[in-house]
């Protein structure tokens, strides 16, 4: 189930609210945690069985890891849960990658090897991670285990955050969970517009972008061309954007609905001037969890140049496979972490001083960010090198006849209103204004996204013209 389907618009959503609304407080987790699940199992099947046996296995672990438990004990517990958590993510998610990888250099030898094709839980990445907050946080002394059930399923299964994120980390909500937590109309009145900025943003701009972006990257490498190559690499970075912000705003806002206050996820990352920047901006619970569960860990940057380029290193590496079992997304994050470690040698991790220093560093930052989506998209490494190629090298053959049909004038008028949208200033970012303010323009722009956006997104999600959320691959 999507948050952008007319079964979650129109049936599930509301009854879930209405039943927020009608029970007892006590029993509100309850109704979250229920039709957490059901949500999840709605698209999940199966391996809805994979989620509850880890939920079991770290539920039961919290108490037994936490300071007063014996140290040995707590230690070697920590390493097991870890180990299982990491474990079921790499076996899913992994396994056929490095079998298939086998397979071609077996095949290279003269032989063969057994390729394993397993269905991807959908967000198990993001309940992965959620776990190893949980449990890491406990063990830390920074928050104590939860003894109710009831409250850790809300915590690891509720379904605005389960399948995409953000990633909440157990310290960041484990206040907002007890039963006795409050549920007003004041939440869903302050959710519900940051839901319809959402949902505007992924089915009018990044669900019109995606057909004439899948018809560049699916573009032959004998038809590429410089015009194709700029109008993918442009496109899929606007609907990448639109599409992955969207989700979180949605996300973020059912969650407020529901009474609980998600982290943030964007801070207009196309606004950066550095790639330092721009990690501080995009996906940044993904960032934060990564900070805090292994670059701290490894030692930071308190230990020498080095090691803290080697620590980068390792944390882009991972981060780049944790998108998906492809080379292309190992490149993407390589490509991220060396940008990283060649601003912090040259000291050009700072904003400039100067006004044109910082347009033409955005500039930069924004042509870099885009190289690496190209890598991020492309099917494998021959396809983004193919594009990246034509970007780098301008021809007069203009496009084909499968990416001048996707081409529509409509799309075209959507991408550059897009690209508006994102070279405007970095302040205030759209999200929590919307939210949160009460000045006359935050007002005015609510009434009109309320009613003119949100009736246009309705029809379009009426139309079937909805697509499922990108990071949902994750």
């Amino acid at each position: 189930m999507s948050f952008a389907s007319p079964l979650f618009l129109w049936f599930f959503m509301p009854l879930l609210l209405a039943a927020l609304l009608t029970t007892p407080r006590t029993w509100r987790n309850g109704v979250v945690a229920v039709a957490s699940l059901l949500f999840y199992a709605s698209g999940a099947g199966g391996t809805t069985l994979l989620l509850l046996a880890c939920m079991l296995v770290n539920y039961l672990a919290g108490p037994r890891l936490e300071p007063d438990q014996d140290p040995a004990v707590r230690r070697k517990l920590l390493l097991g849960v870890i180990t299982f958590n990491l474990g079921i993510l790499v076996v899913w998610k992994y396994l056929g990658f490095a079998t298939d990888q086998l397979d071609t250099i077996a095949e290279a030898l003269g032989g063969d090897f057994p390729v394993v094709h397993l269905a991807l839980p959908i967000g198990i990445s993001f309940y992965t991670f959620h776990h190893i907050s949980y449990v890491v946080d406990i063990y830390r002394g920074e928050r104590r285990a939860l003894k109710d059930p009831v409250s850790f399923i809300t915590y690891i299964a509720m379904f605005p955050q389960l399948v995409a994120g953000p990633i909440v980390r157990f310290r960041e909500i484990s206040d907002q969970l007890p039963q006795h937590r409050t549920h007003r109309l004041d939440d869903i009145a302050a959710g519900f517009p940051r839901f319809a900025l959402g949902l505007c943003k992924k089915v009018i701009i990044a669900d019109s972008l995606a057909p004439m972006v899948d018809a560049c990257f699916a573009t032959p490498s004998d038809e590429m061309t410089f015009s194709i190559a700029w109008l993918g690499a442009v496109g899929y970075t606007l609907q990448l954007y639109f599409d992955f912000s969207g989700y979180s705003d949605m996300a973020i806002g059912l969650g407020r609905m529901l009474g609980f206050r998600l982290p943030e996820n964007f801070a207009r990352p196309y606004s950066s001037v550095t790639v330092t920047e721009f990690w501080r901006r995009w996906h940044m619970s993904l960032s934060r969890w990564f900070r805090d569960y292994v670059y701290i860990p490894l030692g930071g940057n308190r230990h020498g140049v080095a090691k803290t380029y080697r620590n980068l290193g390792i944390v882009f590496v991972l981060t780049g496979f944790w998108h998906g079992a492809n080379w292309t997304f190992l490149v993407w994050g390589l490509f991220h972490g060396a940008l990283l470690v060649v601003e912090r040698s040259f000291g050009w991790d700072s904003t400039p001083a100067s006004k044109n220093a910082r347009i033409g560093r955005r500039a930069l930052t924004m042509l870099l960010v885009v190289i690496g989506w190209v890598f991020f998209r492309s099917a494998d490494l021959g396809s983004a090198f193919t594009m990246l190629g034509h970007l780098l090298l301008p021809d007069f053959s203009g496009v084909s006849e499968a990416v001048s049909v996707a081409t529509t004038n409509q799309r075209l008028l959507i991408l550059v209103v897009a690209l508006v949208i994102v070279v405007l200033p970095t302040s205030p970012v759209s999200g929590p204004y919307l939210e949160s303010s009460r000045d006359k323009i935050a007002s005015v722009a609510r009434v009109s996204l309320m009613t003119v956006g949100l009736t246009y997104a309705a029809i379009l999600v009426a139309g079937g013209t909805f697509s499922p959320f990108l990071y949902y691959q994750f």
